[in-house]
């Protein structure tokens, strides 16, 4: 079976959910969402992005489509990082607002819907996301995140984010544009949350627990960290990434209430 056509006009929320190596977590995570978003009648597109597995996850994609599922199927031949994926999957995503949320179901189905709904009754463009106050990880995972999100609030002051990294992320697909995203590492976050102070964009946070993994491993490493701390001077000391700007035809609309 395959999922009904939509309309992008009709669609409410684009969801991209990059995966690598995913196979043992992506249906519940999915069904889960599809679930949530139904329940309050919201049209839901989901762009699942297989960045390079080297398991089963296109098998599990592919499933999930013939189910009727709303899925947009991206597919990256080979991993060239976190960042990547999700651009593809920006890329592929049709609805008006636009976020991104991880595969492996950390954040709870009904506090992704919870963030959605912020956003749109938000009354005016802003970054929704959350803040994984309450954490399930080790002490290792723990002090690098704490230390982390310490650091880029030092080199950026007033991000509006003491979990830099949190998703899902929802904004307009009109600031997302904007923001000119190129990051194809783990970088992509923390871009996120620098063009989106650039732009003047508001972030909302929310705290939300932090699930258990029901399968398959973290893809964070040493070399992560190492990662961030080199993109972050180049970054803050380079002056690297250039911004559009939010087309007046979205804003106001923004402002008639149309999207909100």
């Amino acid at each position: 079976m395959m999922p009904e056509l939509i309309d992008p006009a009709a669609l409410d929320l684009s969801l991209v959910v990059p995966c690598y190596n995913e196979e043992q977590v992506l249906a519940n995570s999915i069904r889960e969402l599809v679930e949530a978003f139904e329940r309050h009648q919201t049209r839901l597109e989901l762009v699942v992005v297989d960045n390079g597995s080297r398991d089963g996850t296109q098998r599990v994609i592919d499933r999930l489509i013939d189910e009727g599922l709303p899925i947009v199927k991206c597919v990256v031949a080979v991993n060239e990082g976190y960042g990547n994926g999700i651009l593809a999957g920006f890329s592929a995503s049709r609805a008006a607002w636009v976020g991104v949320v991880h595969a492996d179901g950390q954040v709870d189905a009904a506090d992704v819907y919870k963030v959605y709904s912020a956003a749109r009754n938000a009354g005016r463009p802003c970054l929704v996301k959350v803040r994984r106050r309450f954490r399930m990880d080790g002490l290792r995972r723990k002090f690098i995140s704490i230390f982390y999100n310490l650091i880029i609030n030092i080199l950026y002051p007033r991000l509006g984010s003491i979990d830099v990294n949190g998703n899902p992320k929802l904004m307009p697909r009109d600031y997302l544009l904007a923001m000119r995203l190129q990051s194809k590492d783990w970088f992509l976050d923390p871009e996120i949350m620098i063009k989106a102070r650039r732009l003047g964009l508001p972030v909302i946070e929310f705290n939300v627990l932090s699930q258990m993994r029901s399968g398959g491993k973290s893809n964070v490493n040493t070399d992560t960290c190492r990662e961030f701390v080199v993109n972050l001077l180049r970054w803050r000391i380079g002056g690297v990434g250039s911004l559009g700007q939010p087309t007046a035809d979205f804003r106001e609309a923004i402002s008639a209430g149309e999207l909100s």
